[in-house]
């Protein structure tokens, strides 16, 4: 489920390390041939950027430990968790709506795919098939009932 991230986060991050190992030191380098490194704002802006990219690999490094560490196996397969596909229906509006539970990383909401760490998907998690629940959104409480659920056991990738 998370390959394809991780290939990309692992590709993001193999660029970070080029760029410390070789670009920043380079424009630290040709900045602080510039003079009085006080004031010496292509210096102090190479060092941010430094400190920038550090932090993102760092960022990195977190996010594909964590992601590694998911065991898809030890996820309960008939409740709603990491990776289901949820029909949702309002019970104000009669409205369905799908989601795909998925990590911060693979977030996409135009294409459905909603964090489990983002308020509805917190609410529904554990949660199964005809269970009513209630999420408190930016808008207000909404309340849903789950009409249809696909775990991540039972759906062909």
């Amino acid at each position: 489920m998370f390959k394809d991230t991780i290939d990309k986060l692992e590709k993001e991050m193999s660029q970070i390390k080029r760029m410390l190992a070789v670009e920043i030191p380079n424009e630290i380098n040709r900045a602080a041939a510039l003079g009085d490194l006080k004031e010496n704002a292509e210096y102090h802006a190479a060092r941010e950027k430094k400190r920038n990219l550090e932090s993102r690999g760092a960022q990195i490094v977190e996010r594909i430990r964590f992601m590694r560490s998911i065991d898809l196996s030890k996820i309960s397969p008939d409740s709603v968790g990491l990776g289901s596909l949820v029909t949702l229906e309002d019970l104000d509006t009669g409205k369905e709506i799908c989601y795909e539970l998925v990590v911060a990383d693979l977030v996409d909401v135009n294409a459905g795919r909603i964090s489990i760490a983002a308020p509805i998907g917190k609410a529904m998690m554990g949660k199964r098939a005809g269970d009513e629940f209630v999420v408190a959104l930016p808008s207000g409480k909404k309340e849903y009932i789950i009409k249809k659920l696909v775990t991540i056991h039972n759906r062909a990738e």
